[in-house]
């Protein structure tokens, strides 16, 4: 293994031509962890706003970006469970995907799905971590209940759909275009709503209410999804795509019951993500090798490239997953 590797750094906050290639050294595994050589790293929303200086990464994490991939186990540190080098892993990353060798706890990898291709392994960690959490362990969904997903075409929406539908559960989403609302459909959606048509409160109020909605926009979706809930509703919130801050009127979630809650994966414990790495081994695992469930794929591009796969995934133009091919 040679002392230094490609990687894609941010030089500076900006846009997407701030993404550089550069040398950097190859990490070693600290107690508990593994080195991957990565074949595919994920390219999520996440990495665009540590780019543009509006998410630094932890204090003890890679500077550069990547927070999922697929590879090889290379090196082995001490207390990293049952690995051995050669095992074929997906990872959920603290940073540093957009690289060659990357290191992360042993507790936040799982087996590369059987049947299932590296690059669509390096799909998984990112947004199955995050719908497993908010949907399932945070909004407690269950089958038969009315769930609504923004974002249906997004890496998350296209999980959360399959998931949801895979449960029990009856699934509306939203999408910007015809194109868009048809693949979410496809996907097991029972209703897609194409944001720019139709009003998804109207939809949801008409079939009894949401009892859970997982949203990424925020802004001034955030009343209207509380107007759309069912009482007892519960409204989970994993980003804010159009600002975290908006005038609310907190009587009805008094009158209905409603819950509000949210949550990031970054931040949280080592400790709460190997919890979730475990749940979605016993619970989601299965169906992606039965072939129930399985990512999505928008596009690939070269790990130089970087600064291209940000302008497609900011465009808003693409559906499902966007990786970068490392080896």
């Amino acid at each position: 293994m040679s002392q230094t590797m490609n990687a894609v750094e941010i030089t500076q906050p900006g846009g997407p031509e701030v993404l550089k290639l550069t040398d950097r050294p190859v990490p070693t595994p600290g107690v508990g962890e593994v080195v991957i050589k990565l074949a595919y790293a994920g390219v999520n929303r996440p990495d665009a706003l540590q780019r543009a200086g509006l998410y630094a990464p932890p204090p003890t994490a890679s500077d550069l970006p990547g927070l999922e991939g697929a590879g090889e186990i290379v090196a082995v540190g001490d207390g990293a469970g049952d690995w051995k080098l050669g095992d074929q892993v997906c990872a959920l990353l603290p940073g540093g995907g957009y690289a060659e060798y990357v290191s992360t706890p042993a507790a936040h990898c799982l087996p590369v799905p059987a049947g299932l291709s590296l690059d669509k392994a390096a799909c998984l960690p990112e947004t199955f971590f995050t719908v497993w959490s908010n949907v399932f362990m945070r909004g407690g969904l269950r089958a038969g209940e009315r769930f609504l997903v923004h974002g249906g075409s997004s890496g998350i929406g296209t999980t959360a759909i399959q998931l949801a539908h895979a449960f029990g559960a009856r699934v509306f989403t939203t999408a910007g275009s015809e194109e868009k609302c048809a693949v979410c459909r496809d996907l097991g959606a029972e209703q897609a709503i194409n944001y720019r048509e139709g009003d998804f409160a109207e939809v949801l109020r008409a079939e009894g209410g949401a009892n859970l909605i997982l949203d990424m926009v925020g802004g001034e979706y955030l009343p209207r999804n509380v107007k759309c809930l069912a009482d007892e509703g519960r409204l989970v919130q994993i980003a804010f795509l159009q600002g975290p801050k908006i005038e609310l009127n907190f009587a009805q979630v008094m009158m209905r019951r409603l819950t509000i809650t949210g949550s990031t994966l970054r931040p949280q414990s080592d400790l709460a993500k190997a919890q979730i790495a475990e749940a979605l081994r016993a619970h989601v695992w299965p169906l992606l090798e039965a072939g129930r469930v399985a990512p999505v794929m928008d596009s690939e591009f070269a790990l130089a490239d970087a600064a291209q796969a940000h302008a497609r995934m900011e465009s808003s133009g693409h559906i499902g997953k966007i990786v970068l091919k490392v080896a």
